[in-house]
């Protein structure tokens, strides 16, 4: 019988209410799009594949797996400080970007630089992990001008991201205003999207990254819609217009299946 891959969850924010009270934290939602990914790909589900742990890097910065002792990193999303973009109120300013000087993301990018040079431990990253992958690589990331991309979107995949997802096209949520502005050499671009020119990168046996977020969920998209509405982070119009696809249908159980495969393959 295969040995399960031991793959380590470094969760890097807490969810909000409703979404904590369904899954405990990311490492739960992202269980439970994995196993989703798993039994569509014919694995039987992550119980009978993965060794999963979880790790909570933002509340808990001295809470790091041993890269000797783990397989493979999934590095969760985070909340993003707010600036004053187009069609967009913003009040409040936080230490979550991808870009910020601040203690636990400085380790963050010295801890994943770490797992990249081993090149053993895989790595995957999803949408503040996407940027945290690419600084640790030594790409800019920073707020976009373009400002947010957020609820359903089109990404127009390039032919190894429709070879990764086994897509035409990718429909996936997104909840981001920052951005890795290229990738680096050696890695190949999975797709882009007029407001995001980098929505993904890969490297084979060693990095797959998307800047959505595939693992929330219409529910997960509307509590979060609804909570910036309510903080004065989206207006009115923000909040009309992305309220109106978060019912889209979107992919990420294809790409919780690219995930898996990278993982076991």
């Amino acid at each position: 019988m295969r040995q399960r891959t031991r793959l380590a969850i470094l969760e890097c924010d807490t969810p909000l209410p409703e979404t904590g009270k369904q899954y405990g934290g990311y490492g739960g939602v992202f269980k439970s799009l994995l196993d989703a990914g798993a039994k569509a790909e014919g694995y039987g589900g992550v119980d009978e594949t993965l060794d999963i742990s979880m790790h909570q890097i933002e509340a808990h910065p001295d809470d790091y797996p041993d890269i000797n002792g783990v397989d493979a990193l999934l590095l969760t999303g985070s909340s993003e400080s707010e600036g004053l973009s187009a069609g967009f109120v913003v009040l409040t300013y936080s230490e979550h970007d991808s870009f910020a000087d601040t203690p636990w993301i400085n380790k963050l990018v010295e801890y994943t630089a770490h797992a990249l040079e081993s090149k053993r431990v895989r790595i995957i990253g999803v949408c503040f992990g996407h940027q945290i992958v690419a600084r640790a690589l030594g790409v800019k990331v920073g707020r976009n001008p373009d400002g947010w991309e957020a609820a359903v979107n089109d990404v127009q995949l390039t032919q190894k991201g429709k070879e990764l997802f086994r897509l035409g096209r990718l429909r996936i949520h997104q909840m981001h205003r920052d951005i890795a502005f290229a990738y680096p050499d050696g890695f190949e671009l999975l797709g882009s999207s007029p407001v995001c020119s980098v929505q993904g990168m890969f490297s084979p046996g060693h990095v797959i990254t998307v800047q959505g977020h595939p693992e929330f969920t219409s529910k997960i998209m509307h509590e979060i819609v609804e909570t910036r509405h309510a903080t004065g982070i989206f207006n009115d119009e923000a909040y009309k217009a992305h309220g109106k696809k978060i019912q889209l249908p979107h992919d990420g159980v294809a790409v919780s299946g690219a995930f898996v495969r990278f993982l076991l393959e």
